[in-house]
């Protein structure tokens, strides 16, 4: 059975979630963190895509990245993904997949969606028990939206800029939406999304988005109701 395309259209971000295979470690040193994110600054410079938000899990990662290109974010995770494999084989004389299958992205509407899929991200750390603040975990995107820190894979998006006039303005305002918790429905229809890669939005947003792309944009089609992969998503 071919896969089914995803939704991918320039201009508008998509939230990327890509496991180790069978839930293992991809992460083994801190090395290999630094290797991981020179392979995607230099495949965003290559293929057009600028990432708003990330985390690296040791098992996982989450991107947050507006392609320029319809496939600038396939080439940016098919790029990445030899490169980093290599690295990984290579450094720990192992062979064999590192990844769980394709990666999987959702489109988002940034008016509604873009502070929530980041913090989201940049929270995962915390749900998973490792820190205590987003602020401890030093493999994240908290430290350059929040702390205004210096991070040259960060491109940072016109729904951040408008926070304030300056960089550190910014930086105090996004702090600050870490105080508010997350909606629960807003999580939950961004996990849906992402589990069943469609698109986070308002319905006049996915009606766009459908008319666009000819292609449904939302769950619904006849027999039993599927179950998501994966609930939590961390």
């Amino acid at each position: 059975m071919p896969r089914k395309p995803r939704f991918q259209l320039p201009g508008y971000p998509q939230h990327i979630i890509q496991r180790g295979n069978n839930r293992q470690p991809c992460f083994f040193a801190e090395r290999d963190y630094r290797v991981y994110l020179e392979a995607v600054e230099q495949a965003c410079r290559k293929y057009g895509c600028q990432v708003h938000a990330y985390v690296l899990m040791t098992n996982h990662v989450h991107l947050l990245a507006t392609p320029a290109q319809n496939w600038s974010v396939s080439q940016l995770m098919q790029s990445v993904g030899r490169r980093y494999v290599r690295y990984v084989n290579r450094e720990y004389r192992r062979s064999g997949t590192l990844w769980e299958g394709r990666y999987k992205a959702s489109l988002i509407q940034a008016e509604r969606y873009l502070f929530a899929c980041s913090r989201y991200i940049e929270l995962n750390p915390v749900r998973a028990g490792m820190v205590d603040h987003p602020g401890e975990y030093r493999w994240s995107s908290y430290q350059a939206n929040a702390q205004g820190a210096v991070d040259k894979l960060i491109r940072y998006h016109a729904e951040y800029l408008a926070l304030a006039s300056d960089p550190d303005g910014r930086a105090t305002n996004y702090h600050e939406l870490f105080r508010h918790q997350l909606a629960p429905g807003l999580v939950d229809e961004m996990r849906k999304a992402l589990n069943h890669e469609l698109v986070a939005g308002s319905s006049q947003f996915k009606d766009g988005i459908e008319a666009a792309t000819g292609r449904r944009v939302s769950l619904g089609e006849p027999g039993r109701p599927r179950k998501d992969e994966d609930s939590r998503l961390y």
